[in-house]
């Protein structure tokens, strides 16, 4: 294992489409919500600790969700919990970690993943990180992860690749352009390109390369953490970035950065990747009865039931019946029953729900 391999996991988001077992106090990000045994953020981290060393992890998220992280990585110190005081997306978030890296390790190389993503292949995938580590050791690249696309997916960004593949990887290619969540007929053109691939939002790069790319595209957020870098890893760390946060600009990095540099790579690839960023994509990574429904949850009875997502606790029972295309998720003191073609309506749901009936339901 490479003492200079860092991980990044960021693990700020609500998870609000995955209402209402996914909750403002407990994002999806901290549930089982494969029915492993293990939350997101737990997979997350032990998938790459075959790479990186425990002590070269740090999460970034929210300050309220700072036990949560503890207590479910219990193998990281709190030193390793990078809190933002609000949400400023990953441009900001990626800023933090680089200069808590910097004062550890300038020689770093940097692997940065939301912590709620899904990664069936795992041997595939470790395979591709460990290319990709020593792609940008080679040189000043920047690298993403592409997934080939197995539908015209309007939830997804794409990345337009070059025709021309890296001299000795054929599977690393220079970026042309970066889409973010197109219409459906333009999804299908992508599909049918061939020449686009799913942004899955992972990232690899040397500390040194990344740090340049602030400098150039985002002087302004660098310059911030830059100025108080002395009081990172003190007690005065925290009050430092809730001072400097507010300022940041809002921004992600693919926007801010990735879409504006000239040395961005892609490493195309296929390993069982989903964002799970909806009930739908849960569903379609879950075992399903011979009806086509995916059920989590000890007492569920179906009957004349087809297609239906089901999630609900094993102490209730509950029965379905009569119902095709459905999602039925219930907690403590929520049901939603929606079609899954309709989910999409979920975020206006949540912010009704909080209008009409407060933020304990949310």
């Amino acid at each position: 294992m490479d003492k200079n391999n860092y991980c990044v996991i960021m693990a700020g988001g609500v998870g609000s489409r995955f209402w209402p077992l996914s909750k403002k106090q407990q994002p999806k990000q901290f549930l089982d919500i494969l029915g492993t045994g293990k939350t997101l953020i737990q997979l997350t981290f032990e998938r790459f600790a075959s790479i990186c060393p425990v002590e070269n992890f740090f999460v970034v998220t929210n300050a309220k969700y700072k036990d949560l992280v503890l207590q479910q990585l219990p193998q990281i110190k709190e030193n390793q919990v990078l809190l933002e005081p609000l949400r400023r997306n990953t441009a900001p978030c990626i800023a933090y970690a680089n200069f808590k890296i910097q004062k550890r390790n300038s020689e770093a190389s940097i692997i940065v993943t939301p912590a709620d993503h899904l990664i069936l292949n795992e041997t595939k995938f470790l395979d591709v990180l460990g290319k990709g580590i020593k792609f940008v050791e080679d040189g000043n690249q920047l690298l993403t992860l592409g997934i080939q696309p197995s539908r015209p997916e309007t939830g997804y960004g794409y990345i337009q690749v070059s025709n021309k593949a890296v001299t000795n990887n054929s599977d690393i290619y220079p970026v042309k352009t970066f889409t973010e969540k197109p219409h459906l007929d333009l999804a299908k053109i992508f599909h049918e390109s061939g020449e686009f691939y799913w942004n899955s939002g992972i990232f690899v790069w040397k500390l040194k390369d990344i740090q340049e790319a602030f400098s150039r595209y985002l002087p302004d957020v660098k310059a911030l953490f830059e100025d108080g870098i002395d009081s990172l890893d003190t007690e005065g760390e925290q009050a430092f970035i809730d001072q400097i946060y507010p300022e940041c600009q809002n921004i992600s990095i693919d926007y801010g950065i990735l879409e504006k540099s000239e040395n961005v790579f892609v490493y195309c690839s296929e390993f069982g990747w989903s964002d799970l960023g909806t009930w739908g994509s849960l569903y379609e990574h879950s075992s399903k009865d011979n009806n086509d429904n995916a059920v989590q949850g000890e007492n569920v009875m179906m009957y004349e039931s087809k297609d239906c997502l089901v999630n609900v606790p094993d102490d209730k029972l509950v029965v379905v019946q009569g119902l095709k295309d459905y999602i039925v998720v219930e907690t403590d003191k929520t049901l939603l029953i929606c079609r899954k073609r309709d989910e999409q309506e979920l975020r206006k749901i949540v912010n009704d729900v909080k209008i009409t009936k407060g933020e304990k339901f949310v």
